[in-house]
């Protein structure tokens, strides 16, 4: 970038053009060479530095300590980063203010959406941010008026061991919020989970020691396993038990739309909104799993997917002939290439992209999608692996129905192993390790898998054992619940403990779902659980070693010799 002389500009025309420049140049500018030289030029003309920010609660912060300057390494600006804080501040505030026997439907849902949206790749909206911090200022003050909104910088300002015990919490709150709010869509509350949350956010603005916040963390765990377990019972009571399908990854000709994130409520109301228009629906990363639904499967053009996992967008939309739809995260800084086909819904918010509201109404996005017009002959897509198809849902119900067979192969000594290979994908180097892992295990295991991570491996042909598909594709990062059920099952088949079965998991973490995953399966008490590319920024060194001793969380390390250690 270049900019013509200081003595010649003003500060505030130099602002102008730099902004100029950037709006112009997004897919040129670097995330962070550009803001510097911006950040140089103001601070050498008087001008304010440009607030800074402090992240670090996913996988890809910067360099595995933090992004602490003007712009997140998720794409998120300081100013909206440190909004979130203040979010954060306000539920706290809320948090104090609401008594178990005080809740309300409103309260909860200020709650839920408060948590979910500072998620990582969920809002980069500085303005819907703020707009929701003053309703959640407005219901606290109502109930308690007078009071403060914590400061949650005392938080990141803590001792270490304090703050990266807060942040598991925070995280794993976050996380487990995002599971609640898609249950609340469908009508599914639970009290316990609710009043947890008010517990939990309270206590991250209590002065607590490890000894006592070591048990909230656990307790953040059994909290999330329940949450996951009425997000089950909602999407299978609303849409019917999974059943194993096959995927085609090539998009037909025409118009279609293409719909990424978690929320099934959002893709049966659009399928419905789209029914007999001539336009199909393709899921998108996490949205895959929608296909093994029975009563979303009714819908004719329900035809595929499209792509492969989030971080891939910004190449895979580039001109893409039709409208995507964000129902939860995770979206990533968007591009001008097809910009104008971006929409968002629910907690999803990014500047200057159409939002659809509360009502619902779909029209716009319909209306983009004929526009659009789609591609003019089938357009075939491979996945990572250069598969043309995948398979999912292969949930609890559609494993234990083969549990018979299952135990019966252990037995015989046809199978095994089994491994969970699963979690979060993204961008970071390494995670080419997940897809190498599946194809170097033995022909005599089982892979389960789950999440965005699954595309790291579910397009790849690994073959079957008596008819069993050696990999099983159970879901959304919130069917860890299938895997669960399926572990506690084969262990009571076997008569033994869940950690005496014949599995390993081996999991990838990018956000804070993952992080709620995590802490249930600590609670449950399973151990020897591979963890990678890195391990959290925010887990403090001697609470991991207290991880590490406790549960045998190991970072994973070479293929080969995490399959010799697991094998022999």
């Amino acid at each position: 970038m270049k900019v013509c002389g200081p003595s010649f500009f003003s500060l505030r025309t130099i602002v102008w053009m730099f902004e100029k420049y950037y709006l112009n140049n997004k897919e040129k500018c670097s995330s962070g060479i550009d803001f510097l030289y911006f950040d140089m030029l103001i601070k050498k003309h008087g001008g304010k530095k440009m607030e800074e920010m402090f992240c670090f609660q996913c996988q890809q912060t910067a360099h595995n300590t933090g992004c602490e300057g003007h712009t997140g390494v998720c794409g998120k600006k300081s100013d909206t980063a440190n909004l979130q804080d203040e979010l954060t501040g306000e539920l706290i505030r809320l948090a104090r203010a609401v008594t178990e026997n005080e809740r309300s439907r409103s309260s909860d849902e200020l709650m839920l959406k408060g948590l979910f949206t500072t998620i990582t790749n969920v809002n980069f909206n500085s303005d819907t941010v703020k707009k929701l911090s003053d309703e959640i200022r407005e219901e606290a003050e109502n109930r308690k008026p007078g009071k403060d909104a914590y400061n949650v910088q005392k938080i990141w300002e803590a001792p270490e061991d304090i703050r990266s015990l807060k942040s598991l919490i925070l995280f794993g709150l976050r996380g487990t919020a995002a599971y609640a709010y898609h249950a609340w869509a469908l009508g599914y509350v639970d009290a316990e989970i609710m009043n947890f949350f008010y517990k939990g956010m309270r206590i991250l603005g209590e002065e607590k020691g490890m000894e006592e916040l070591l048990p909230v963390v656990i307790e953040t765990g059994k909290i999330n396993l329940r949450c996951m377990e009425l997000l089950d019972k909602a999407n299978t009571e609303s849409y019917g038990d999974p059943i194993p399908t096959e995927v085609p990854l090539t998009i037909e000709k025409g118009p279609f739309i293409v719909v990424s994130g978690h929320d099934l409520h959002d893709m049966k109301l659009l399928l419905e909104q789209t029914k007999d228009k001539g336009i199909n629906i393709y899921t998108h990363s996490e949205m895959l799993p929608a296909h093994g639904y029975p009563k979303l499967k009714e819908y004719p053009h329900l035809k595929g997917n499209f792509g492969t996992a989030w971080q891939s967008q910004q190449f895979e939309f580039h001109n893409i002939p039709a409208p995507i739809l964000f129902t939860t995260n995770c979206l990533m800084p968007v591009r001008q290439s097809y910009a104008d086909r971006v929409f968002t819904t629910s907690v999803v918010s990014y500047p200057e992209m159409v939002h659809i509201g509360a009502d619902k109404d779909f029209t716009p996005v319909i209306a983009k999608a004929l526009e659009c017009g789609g591609y003019p002959e089938d357009h075939p897509m491979t996945g990572i692996n250069g598969g043309t198809t995948v398979m999912t849902g292969f949930a609890h119900n559609a494993v234990l129905e083969n549990a018979g067979k299952i135990v019966d192969l252990v037995k015989q000594g046809k199978i095994r192993h089994f491994f969970l290979i699963g979690g979060c994908d993204g961008a970071a180097p390494g995670r080419s390790y997940y897809t190498e892992f599946a194809k170097k295990t033995p022909m005599d295991t089982i892979i389960l898998t789950l999440a965005c991570g699954k595309y790291r491996l579910n397009d790849l042909r690994l073959g079957e054992i008596e008819g069993i598909p050696r990999i099983l594709d159970m879901g959304q990062c919130n069917d860890a619940y299938s895997a669960i059920k399926v572990a506690i099952a084969l262990a009571e088949a076997f008569g033994c403990e869940v950690n005496e079965l014949p599995l390993s998991m081996i999991l990838s973490w990018y956000e804070q779902k993952a992080v709620a995953i995590l802490l249930t399966l600590l609670a449950l008490g399973i151990k020897n659980i591979y963890l990678g590319p890195t391990l959290p920024a925010f887990v403090s060194p001697n609470v991991l070693n207290y991880l590490v001793q406790e549960y045998q969380i190991t970072p994973i390390s070479t293929v080969d010799e995490d399959l010799k250690k697991i094998l022999g």
